[in-house]
């Protein structure tokens, strides 16, 4: 698959399956799907779905798909899997297709996902996909999951999860525009008097630190981060049967 991500959520099984397969919960944590209603099919068959995604910060994506689900496996894992396709001209996005898995171990659950899409609008498209959609997709794919991560473990709910990641942009940005501010400050220096020379040399190191801790410091344990999940897949993995499979059916002339 072209995009990977994976963390580890120490929460039961059954309670992180609700909230990655129930529509509504999923909306919450979730960054990039706004919507995504059923329709009506035949029982055992895949779902149609009509969903509605969100690219961040300002693109949109509407369309169609099928999905489906394996929660019971002989192994104790459990997969989900889903193809989708777009017909919107302004899309950049035409087709693709992805899958969650759900691994339990001794310590929670290894919850990952890898799909991949077909961008539109040629080579203008596929370097607008390279540069600017897949990066983004890549961010927001990972903080949504370590955002679910922070719900499911800890009760932060995605709402409070939200505000605390946006409270702690506005702190990093204040502390960086008080250092450049900083960096005229050289009236002040008088006021130390005969250590202001020992003043100007400690003042710019105050500073580089203090941009040092804005720009590289960790976020807090509340805060939702896209760096706390792995990007790629520790060693090669396969497609699940059950995308091949919905691949094949989707592909497959009516």
């Amino acid at each position: 698959m072209g995009l990977y991500t994976e963390t580890h959520i120490r929460a039961d099984l059954d309670l992180l399956w609700a909230h990655t397969q129930d529509p509504v919960l999923r909306r919450r944590w979730y960054l990039l799907v706004t919507e995504l209603r059923h329709l009506p099919g035949a029982p055992g068959e895949p779902r149609p779905f009509h969903f509605t995604a969100r690219l961040p910060p300002f693109l949109a994506l509407a369309g169609t798909g099928v999905s489906a689900g394996e929660k019971e496996r002989p192994d104790g894992t459990r997969t989900s899997a889903l193809c989708f396709s777009s017909t919107h001209p302004l899309g950049l996005i035409a087709e693709g297709g992805g899958y969650w898995r759900y691994v339990p171990d001794d310590r929670g659950v290894r919850f990952l996902t890898g799909y991949d899409y077909r961008p539109r609008g040629g080579a203008l498209g596929a370097a607008a996909d390279r540069l600017l959609v897949r990066p983004l997709l890549d961010w927001a794919t990972a903080w949504s999951f370590d955002r679910l991560r922070l719900w499911v473990e800890r009760g932060i709910t995605p709402e409070r999860a939200l505000c605390n990641w946006l409270a702690e942009i506005v702190v990093r940005v204040l502390l960086l525009t008080a250092c450049l501010g900083g960096l005229r400050l050289e009236r002040l220096m008088r006021l130390f008097g005969s250590f202001d020379a020992v003043m100007a040399y400690l003042c710019p190191v105050l500073l580089l630190a203090a941009v040092c801790l804005a720009l590289f410091k960790s976020p807090l344990e509340c805060t939702p981060a896209a760096r706390r999940c792995l990007r790629a897949p520790a060693t090669r993995i396969r497609a699940p049967r059950l995308l091949r499979t919905l691949q094949k059916r989707v592909e497959a002339p009516a």
